[in-house]
């Protein structure tokens, strides 16, 4: 079972903060409660990626800093990783009609996932959940599951382990997959991945997992996952499986395997290349595509508005 977080109301969340020891903020600033009013459409699914809350909600970081970087030391660009996320949930919950659900791609925590990322994590993603939206969450290189587990009283003993589920929606099933760590699927989730697959084959499939399949040559270059040029091949050998959508690699990318096309998201917080885009993405499912639109953390960006289309039913 992958990691979910349902909608809430203010009483159970003030409940569950005092009961794990935490104090309860003011949200003012992060959204708005929840709007009995507000319409939710199963085929409109926020996507998110790489949102690397820290404890510390005024912290920033300059992405564009790493070993190679060819960004001088005095033109880096710093991102408040919290004002990003919640500026994010602030479109989100405006969005009308609101999406009924919103998949978090991997690496929610900055660090190695300590209690405190996850406590200031679930704090930023509270007045999406008020608002009515479920939250669906899959685990990247920066993770660690057990901390977020023993945040999340209310999961039951069988959910805790593999978080791999489908999202069943009118118009294609949404499969999460849990690359952990390391981007390995390993042979018991390779297996229910192609179970699964097999018996839906009556529903496109859009396929979800944090770390790219295959090497890319952004910016800032990024190996795949040992495991990516089979699962591209399984994918490819099941023409209902249409899309892999990773994040890991912090760049809004497309490309194409044989019948299958990947796309990268977009990092909420922090990006690699001086100027590139951050933000989230709003996912619209019909028929015969699935319409992707770049939302970007700031709206005069180039980007802002970039369009992918995946083509369901021909």
């Amino acid at each position: 079972m992958p990691i979910i977080l349902p909608p809430i109301n203010r009483r159970d969340f003030i409940k569950s903060s005092l009961a794990l020891g935490g104090s309860v903020v003011a949200s003012s600033s992060l959204g708005v409660g929840r709007d009995r009013s507000a319409e939710f459409e199963l085929n409109r699914v926020a996507l998110l990626a790489d949102t690397h809350i820290s404890d510390n909600p005024d912290r920033s970081y300059p992405g564009t800093k790493w070993p190679g970087s060819p960004v001088k030391e005095e033109e880096h660009e710093w991102v408040n990783m919290a004002d990003s996320l919640a500026q994010s949930a602030r479109e989100i919950i405006e969005l009308n009609p609101r999406p009924a659900n919103l998949v978090i791609n991997g690496d929610c925590a900055f660090s190695r996932g300590t209690k405190g990322e996850y406590q200031e994590f679930l704090r930023l993603v509270k007045p999406i959940r008020e608002a009515g939206i479920t939250v669906h969450i899959t685990i990247g290189n920066h993770d660690n599951r057990e901390n977020l587990w023993g945040l999340l009283p209310f999961l039951k003993k069988e959910q805790v382990g593999i978080q791999a589920d489908i999202i069943e929606l009118p118009h294609a099933n949404l499969v999460l997959l849990d690359s952990g760590r390391k981007g390995i699927l390993g042979d018991k989730q390779t297996d229910w991945l192609t179970e699964q697959l097999d018996r839906r084959s009556d529903k496109p499939a859009l396929i979800f997992g944090h770390f790219n399949p295959l090497p890319t040559s952004g910016v800032r270059p990024c190996r795949g996952m040992p495991e990516g040029s089979a699962l591209l091949k399984l994918l490819a050998q099941r023409k209902h499986a249409k899309a892999y959508i990773h994040g890991h690699t912090h760049d809004w990318q497309h490309s194409k395997e044989d019948s299958v096309q990947i796309i990268g998201q977009p990092p909420v917080s922090y990006y690699f290349g001086k100027g590139h885009a951050h933000g989230w993405v709003d996912m619209k499912l019909s028929e015969k595509s699935a319409d992707l639109e770049l939302c970007c953390i700031d709206s005069k960006h180039t980007q802002h508005g970039d369009r992918i289309q995946i083509v369901l039913k021909s």
